[in-house]
């Protein structure tokens, strides 16, 4: 994707990113109830937390988790969460950061990344299984759990 780098999370950038505004609706589908309750027990240090850039200013964050010792299988290798700003989706942000992961995901030596959406009608299921995630089943809280092979 043209233009369009990374960068770490930082205290520049910070406010940018929290303050991505998203399509109506979409906030919903930014926390699994499955990453909600793993959140107390993940290791802070093992999270990959980016801000996408386009021309200067953040148009999206991606943050992703990589723990090979976490007691559940589904969260050791995973996309925890992309937002993309509203006003740029649609422009392959979100596949520019998907691909990130797995360019990261793969450094680390893993072998598959997984992601957990609610499986909601308009949640983001279609995006995920668009990148190539096949569906493996639901979480013990509900949520669909995509598997990527890499």
């Amino acid at each position: 994707m043209g233009g369009l780098r990374l960068e770490e999370l930082s205290a520049t950038n910070a406010v940018q990113a929290k303050s991505l505004e998203l399509l109506p609706g979409q906030e919903e589908f930014a926390n699994p109830a499955t990453y909600v309750a793993a959140e107390p027990q993940v290791d802070p240090s093992k999270a990959w937390l980016k801000v996408i850039v386009k021309d200067g200013e953040v148009v999206g964050m991606v943050r992703a988790y990589f723990d090979t010792s976490y007691p559940d299988e589904e969260l050791r290798s995973c996309v925890w969460n992309i937002a993309v700003s509203a006003s740029a989706q649609g422009a392959g942000i979100g596949r520019f950061a998907i691909n990130a992961i797995i360019d990261e995901a793969r450094s680390r030596g893993n072998a598959t990344l997984t992601v957990l959406w609610d499986s909601a009608a308009a949640g983001p299921g279609e995006f995920f299984t668009r990148m190539g995630f096949v569906d493996s089943g639901a979480s013990a809280y509900g949520d669909r759990i995509g598997v990527l092979s890499l």
